[in-house]
């Protein structure tokens, strides 16, 4: 057991989270001999438990206080619903596994300007790491799906962009099983991909490269610690340096375990990290000097999801979740998604409505939906419903952003919660025109029927499983909550290394870039105090498919 003064230490570094920042904080940080501690708020997930989400509705969803004890949320505020997972593996359990790399659009946004950094020259080795860890390859598969995608492409006059997506899946040979086939034998048994189109129930196969088979399986073979099921509730810097964690069982009653460490580094997924955050600043006032920007510039990657319901006795869905993509101009991009466990979505689809203003948007949606009542019925009760939906996931480069804060609840207003607002900035969209043309151009090309997410139509949502920010990086805390380290302005030793320090949208799949700011963020952290093992060379995997060409900017 270390120390710092006369306090004994459980760890050198507790990892709280472990998500795409975590796990790769947890290897990084094993391999430069530090005693890691990583605390996940989910459940260890088995392939049976993967399995029995399939089935059983309470295994797949994730809200402890009403016995769902599974593994997908979902938030919804008053400006933006936020999808994501929870688990060991974090949001690599319900991610579809696409790699896609930022454009020079995110290098050259002003708010990473600002940190006087050369990030697109700097972050590159590390993405290029981040995508071996993660077995990037080119999507070998091309089904229906994909040929609808390239026809709406065509339609609105892009088909040139038209193109495969890298994912991280091992394809191997369909449902083989052989051993590790990345880490020269380090790694677990593998098997090639099914073609399921489950990817979002997570993958209990062996196919997907989600972090429990990579970052996560190493930092545990190594001399990593992670203990799932610890729920953090504060922090508190101790006098001699170092840090109180205090965590709870997230369903059970009992005394919180009371852990200390050197250092803690939050990767809790923007929602944990910015609830704990302000939970002690402003309630515990345990962290009492972190920034007043604390939930400013949250973003959703300006996103909008819509979906085509193809007619009766078709099937789409054979392939990875996601396979093919297209940018309609150079601010934005489409993906198709295949959601194979997407039973959820029956009753959140509506018709297809246009229109900015969120107000009258969803009077028309409303009429829409009065005047036509069987039309929805049909959309609810379809049978073969999964197997027929495509959804189209819509990014762009448009900064525009929300703001996150700690305040009292309207359903229980004894307690304080996230809740959002409208900043004096363009606000996270509800609505992208060009989101709701390719959808059109989609379902002419495949007969299906177009949709938008009732939730933005009638609820003026932006609906998001990218959402970014919040804690972002800065050149001093008037600007940002962590500086271009990581590490949180007025309380050395704490860190931040997950989607919300990104301080602007990607306009793609984030992923890679969160694992790539992380893998920056380990190789620069300080070297432990009193190693606890050797120093490691850092593992890394065989050479990486290279990324999509980026799209140029329009002239």
């Amino acid at each position: 057991m270390g120390h710092t003064g006369a306090v004994p230490m459980d760890a050198d570094v507790i990892v709280v989270g472990s998500g795409f920042g975590g796990s790769v904080s947890a290897l990084r940080l094993t391999e430069a001999g530090h005693r890691v501690l990583v605390l996940e708020q989910g459940r260890r997930l088995s392939d049976a438990d993967l399995h029995a989400a399939r089935r059983d509705p309470r295994a797949y969803l994730w809200q402890p206080g009403a016995r769902l004890r599974g593994f997908f949320w979902q938030r919804i505020f008053r400006h933006v619903a936020v999808i994501g997972g929870s688990g060991v593996g974090g949001g690599s359990i319900v991610w579809a596994g696409v790699l896609l790399e930022p454009g020079e659009e995110f290098y050259a946004a002003p708010a990473m300007r600002r940190l006087g950094v050369d990030w697109s020259r700097e972050l590159g080795p590390y993405l290029r790491r981040a995508a071996g860890m993660l077995g990037r390859v080119t999507s070998p598969h091309r089904g229906p799906m994909d040929d609808h995608l390239r026809e709406a492409a065509q339609a609105v006059g892009a088909e040139s962009t038209y193109g495969p997506v890298p994912l991280a899946i091992h394809f191997g040979r369909p449902g083989v099983s052989e051993p590790d086939p990345f880490f020269g034998g380090e790694g677990p048994e593998r098997t090639g991909c099914k073609l399921c189109g489950e990817c979002l129930l997570g993958c209990p196969y062996g196919a997907k490269n989600q972090l429990t088979r990579n970052y996560l399986h190493l930092a545990e073979r190594y001399g990593a610690e992670i203990r799932p099921e610890q729920q953090v509730t504060s922090l508190r810097p101790l006098p001699g340096g170092g840090y109180e964690v205090r965590a709870r069982h997230p369903w059970r009653s009992g005394e919180e375990q009371v852990l200390r460490a050197q250092r803690v580094v939050l990767a809790a997924g923007v929602l944990g990290t910015l609830d704990l955050l302000f939970r002690c600043r402003d309630e515990l006032g345990t962290l009492p000097r972190v920034s007043a920007e604390l939930g400013a510039h949250v973003r959703t990657n300006s996103e909008a999801l819509t979906a085509v319901l193809q007619p009766p006795g078709q099937d789409l869905s054979r392939g990875p979740t996601i396979t093919s993509d297209f940018h309609p101009d150079p601010q934005t991009h489409v993906t198709q998604n295949r959601y194979v466990g997407g039973w959820h979505m029956r009753l959140q689809l509506g018709p297809l409505v246009d229109g900015d203003r969120p107000g009258p948007r969803a009077v028309r949606t409303l009429g829409r939906l009065l005047r036509a009542p069987a039309a929805q019925v049909r959309v609810a009760l379809a049978r073969g419903f999964e197997r027929r939906l495509t959804v189209l996931t819509t990014m762009q480069h448009v900064d525009n952003e929300l703001a996150l804060e700690l305040r009292r609840s309207p359903v229980r207003p004894w307690r304080r919660v996230l809740r959002s607002r409208v900043t004096h900035g363009r606000r996270a969209p509800s609505h992208l025109p060009v989101a709701n043309e390719v959808t059109r151009a989609f379902a002419a090309a495949s007969g299906g029927r177009p949709l938008n997410l009732l939730g933005e139509t009638l609820g003026g949502l932006s609906v998001t499983a990218h959402v970014l920010g919040g804690a972002v990086m800065g050149p001093g805390p008037e600007e940002g909550v962590v500086d271009a380290r990581h590490e949180v302005f007025g309380h050395p030793g704490l860190y931040v290394a997950d989607a919300s320090v990104i301080p602007a949208n990607l306009g793609v799949n984030p992923s890679l870039t969160i694992a790539a700011l992380a893998e920056r963020f380990a190789a620069d952290f300080p070297a432990p105090l009193e190693p606890a093992r050797p120093r490691r060379v850092p593992v890394t995997a065989a050479s990486p498919a290279p990324p999509r060409p980026q799209i140029p900017e329009a002239s």
